[in-house]
């Protein structure tokens, strides 16, 4: 971690925010749009206090809502709010960095926050508890918890972190014998299934049933970072439905579903990941930013823990693909209208600074701070809240709802002003 720190450190203090052209603007232009670290604190607090429910510790989903009260009430997605935690988690990380002790002191405490927050609301992480109004009723809902679960342990070291991380792994691949379905893996045709069916009166998944890129490479990515923190020397349960895997285990799984996705989901010739499979047919070939960064970051993990290239050269692959496909209109992170699809670019902000920092690819930094200083010029300044819509001004008290105003804050702390 102390690693990554550094060498993040050292790559930011060659690339300066003031170099980056926002769309068409000149260059007389070009640091009047510039972000400075002062605005990466203002960006991330704004979104807080605008968005964070600060009796309950989780986040609410828009804020026409004065509290996150649940599903329907004002509480945003279950799946969103890991990433969330994720962005506190970085904030601390950054804190940190900076060598700022009040600051560290304070996310670290925000972290502790959000996660007792959330384990309030969702059922005590109770992963077989499946009403759909405060449980868990989708298999990807609960493999996004998995993976900020595991990153919780790697960093702050807390043991109910890891515990509830593989609870959750455990709850997804196997399935739950008091919810009554048989889990999300499919060992006779591979991949992972998106959901039980029916969700309220369990049965088998068939073949023909969904099997969707944000459940198969979430899979991956909460698989090997499982496999980076658990125990060297544990020994291989006997159980049908083991409580843990050991690091032997986690890397087969890993990299099983990972192959799965490469045959069925991706475009080996642009980089492109389809939305899902349904059995034998075609892939729906929608493209979604979400997409594109899991299979980036589950790439970058497999690349790291075997060292095979083509690991980084797909990840690469994918990446150019949403910077020079994706993101051609504007020349920034495109968005998705519709519920919860805001949050795409705080999941893509995550996995591109592992494909920049760990893997060194610095081309990628014109864009994602053009990105960031587009979205950042365009803010609701009285709140320093952002829309989703980057090239446009969110206009002063405007409606916003997290997913959409979380981008741009994720992207800052992770891809932070060089001074």
């Amino acid at each position: 971690m102390k690693g990554k720190i550094l060498l993040a450190l050292t790559l930011l203090l060659g690339a300066s925010t003031t170099m980056w052209a926002v769309g068409n603007l000149g260059k007389a232009n070009q640091k009047k749009h510039a972000y400075t670290n002062k605005d990466v604190w203002a960006a991330y607090e704004g979104f807080n206090n605008t968005l964070l429910d600060s009796n309950k510790y989780i986040y609410k989903t828009n804020t026409s809502y004065p509290s996150a009260v649940d599903r329907g009430n004002g509480a945003a997605a279950i799946w969103c709010q890991p990433i969330y935690w994720d962005m506190a988690m970085n904030a601390y990380k950054l804190a940190k960095a900076q060598k700022d002790k009040k600051k560290t002191s304070y996310y670290k405490t925000l972290c502790e926050k959000i996660f007792a927050g959330n384990k309030a609301q969702y059922c005590q992480f109770d992963f077989d508890d499946n009403n759909e109004n405060t449980g868990w009723f989708i298999y990807d809902d609960i493999m996004w918890w998995t993976i900020s679960l595991a990153r919780g342990y790697e960093l702050f070291g807390v043991d109910e972190y890891l515990k509830l991380s593989e609870a959750s792994f455990k709850r997804v691949w196997y399935g739950s014998e008091k919810v009554g379905d048989t889990g999300s893996y499919d060992k006779e045709n591979g991949g992972m299934f998106w959901q039980w069916q029916p969700i309220r009166n369990p049965k088998p998944n068939k073949f023909g049933d969904g099997k969707m890129a944000c459940i198969n490479f979430p899979t991956v990515v909460a698989a090997l970072t499982l496999y980076n923190n658990v125990p060297e020397n544990r020994k291989e349960s006997t159980d049908k439905r083991p409580d843990y895997q050991t690091k032997a285990q986690y890397l087969a799984k890993g990299k099983e579903i990972y192959e799965w996705g490469v045959e069925n989901l991706l475009d080996k010739a642009t980089g492109k990941i389809a939305d899902s499979r349904h059995g034998n047919g075609n892939p729906a070939w929608k493209a979604h930013v979400y997409n594109q960064a899991t299979f980036i970051g589950a790439s970058i993990l497999l690349y790291k823990a075997t060292g095979e290239k083509r690991y980084l050269d797909n990840a690469i692959l994918a990446a150019d693909y949403t910077v020079k496909d994706m993101s051609a209109e504007h020349k920034v992170l495109p968005f998705e209208g519709g519920i919860e699809q805001g949050i795409y670019t705080a999941i893509f902000a995550e996995y591109m600074a592992w494909l920049v920092y760990d893997c060194g690819q610095t081309q990628y930094l014109p864009f994602l701070k053009r990105t960031i200083e587009t979205g950042w010029a365009n803010r609701d300044e009285t709140r320093n809240v952002c829309g989703g819509e980057y090239y446009k001004k969110l206009p002063e008290g405007a409606e916003i709802d997290s997913y959409s105003a979380s981008g741009i804050p994720a992207l800052m702390l992770l891809f932070p002003a060089k001074k």
